[in-house]
C-alpha cells in the first residue's frame, strides 16, 4: 500500500513532501490536502500523469481538472487575460474556496483534457500545499474521491478510494470546511460581447459574497436551485462529482 505521511509530525512532513516532490517529478499521483477537501493531484503539464489522474477516479475526457497555484503571478502565466473584475475576486477570496475559468494561455504545451480552451484555476489556503506548489509548479488537482462517491474529507476515506493509484498521501487531519469550492465562469469578462460570470457550482464562497464584489457582472440569481451547465474547462456536477477541491 502507497504510504501515507501524517504532516502534523515535523519528521514524517519532510519525508512526505520531499516523497510527494519526486512523484509529481516522475509523473506519479498524490493526495494532498486542501482547505476545502482533500485532492489528488499530477503535475499539469504532464499529459500522461493527468490522463492517469483521470483515469484513478474513473474519468474520461470530458471531465478535465482544475489547476492549482501558488500565487497570482502564476495565474497570469496560465490564462490570456486576467480581467479587472477577477482581480477583484482575486484580492477578496484568494487563496480560498474559489475556482475561476477564464481562456487559458494559447501558448501552454499541456493536455488537461476537453478545456475548450480554458482552465479552472485556484489558489487553496493551506499552507503544505502552497509550499509543494511553490517547488512543483502549477498541479491538476480534482476531489480525492472515486467518480460517483463522496469527496474525500481525511486521508483514510481517500486512500480507501484510490489505493496504490496513488504514490504518497499527505495527511494534514481533516478538512477545514469539508465544503468543496465555489466554480465560476469568467470567460465572458475577455472579449466577450456580454460579460457576465457564472456560477457553475455554490460552494465555500457563496452567491451573496460573489455578488458583494462583482455587483451586476455576476449573472442573476437563480430562481431554483438548478445550476445551468455550461461548456467549461470543467464539468458543473454536484459536489458527490466534484471536479475539483
Amino acid at each position: 500500500m502507497s504510504p501515507v505521511y501524517d504532516c502534523r509530525d515535523e519528521s514524517q512532513l519532510l519525508s512526505g513532501m520531499r516523497h510527494a516532490r519526486q512523484a509529481i517529478g516522475r509523473g506519479e499521483l498524490v493526495v494532498l490536502p486542501t482547505d476545502t477537501v482533500y485532492g489528488i493531484a499530477a503535475d499539469a503539464f504532464n499529459a500522461r500523469a493527468v490522463a492517469g489522474l483521470l483515469e484513478a477516479k474513473g474519468r474520461g475526457r470530458q471531465h478535465p481538472p482544475p489547476v492549482l497555484v501558488p500565487g497570482v503571478g502564476t495565474l497570469r502565466a496560465l490564462v490570456a487575460e486576467v480581467p479587472p473584475a477577477v482581480d477583484d475576486l482575486v484580492r477578496e477570496f484568494w487563496p480560498g474556496g474559489l475556482t475561476i475559468i477564464l481562456p487559458a494561455q494559447p501558448s501552454l504545451s499541456w493536455d488537461l483534457g476537453d478545456t475548450h480552451g480554458t482552465v479552472a484555476v485556484r489558489m487553496p489556503a493551506q499552507k503544505l500545499t502552497l509550499e509543494l506548489l511553490e517547488e512543483t509548479g502549477p498541479l491538476a488537482v480534482s476531489s480525492a474521491n472515486l467518480t460517483g462517491m463522496p469527496a474525500a474529507v481525511d486521508i483514510d476515506s481517500a486512500r480507501d478510494m484510490l489505493r496504490d493509484s496513488v504514490a504518497a498521501y499527505l495527511d494534514a487531519g481533516p478538512s477545514e470546511t469539508g465544503v468543496a469550492s465555489t466554480i465560476v465562469d469568467a470567460t465572458t469578462l475577455v472579449g466577450g460581447a456580454e460579460p457576465q460570470v457564472r456560477v457553475l457550482r455554490e460552494g465555500a464562497v457563496s452567491r451573496e459574497r460573489l455578488r458583494e464584489v462583482l455587483g451586476d457582472l455576476l449573472e442573476p440569481d437563480p430562481v431554483d436551485d438548478a445550476v445551468a451547465p455550461a461548456a467549461s474547462s470543467v464539468d458543473p456536477t454536484p459536489d458527490a462529482e466534484a471536479p475539483g477541491p
